[in-house]
């Protein structure tokens, strides 16, 4: 399974959508990328791990939080910046697995290369997220048409509809 390193507020700076909710409490600018992350980990079968700095706040450790299979999120400890973070996870575990890891800060993806890693920016990632939401909407589409073709009443005359029903109350 690919795993995926994002690197949270880097993200949130750089796509367009997300910019414009910076102004807001960071809480739903989070959510907003978790909710995208998401979808995104299920339709492509990957594991993300979107990563947070955490160095203004007051943690000792890293809490991780397994929002489902595909996405976990990960709030660095005190002081350590989320490439801090990506760059140690992915020495650890760089060669051994298919790893990409999603910033624009280019020290950051020489950092990540250099140790087995892919790297890609985060607007072009932004650009194959939303191809990605485009799919996934044409799919629910699709499916909803399909499902709404499947009834039988959908095909009904509503006069027909009534008498169904007055023969189901009995009268």
């Amino acid at each position: 399974m690919k795993i995926i390193f994002v690197d949270g507020y880097n993200v949130i700076n750089s796509w367009p959508n997300l910019k414009k909710f910076i102004h807001m409490d960071s809480e739903i600018v989070r959510q907003k990328l978790i909710d995208i992350m998401e979808n995104y980990a299920v339709f492509n079968e990957c594991k993300i791990f979107l990563v947070f700095d955490a160095h203004s706040s007051n943690t000792s450790g890293d809490r991780k939080v397994d929002i489902s299979d595909n996405l976990s999120v990960i709030f660095t400890k005190q002081g350590e910046l989320a490439d801090t973070y990506i760059e140690r996870v992915v020495h650890k575990i760089g060669r051994k697995s298919e790893i990409m890891v999603v910033t624009s800060d280019y020290l950051e993806q020489q950092t990540v290369f250099q140790r087995g890693a892919a790297r890609i920016s985060s607007l072009e990632f932004y650009r194959d997220v939303y191809d990605i939401d485009c799919k996934i909407k044409i799919e629910t589409e699709k499916i909803n048409a399909t499902n709404n073709r499947s009834l039988l009443m959908d095909n009904l005359d509503d006069k027909i509809i009534d008498k169904l029903e007055n023969i189901r109350k009995g009268s």
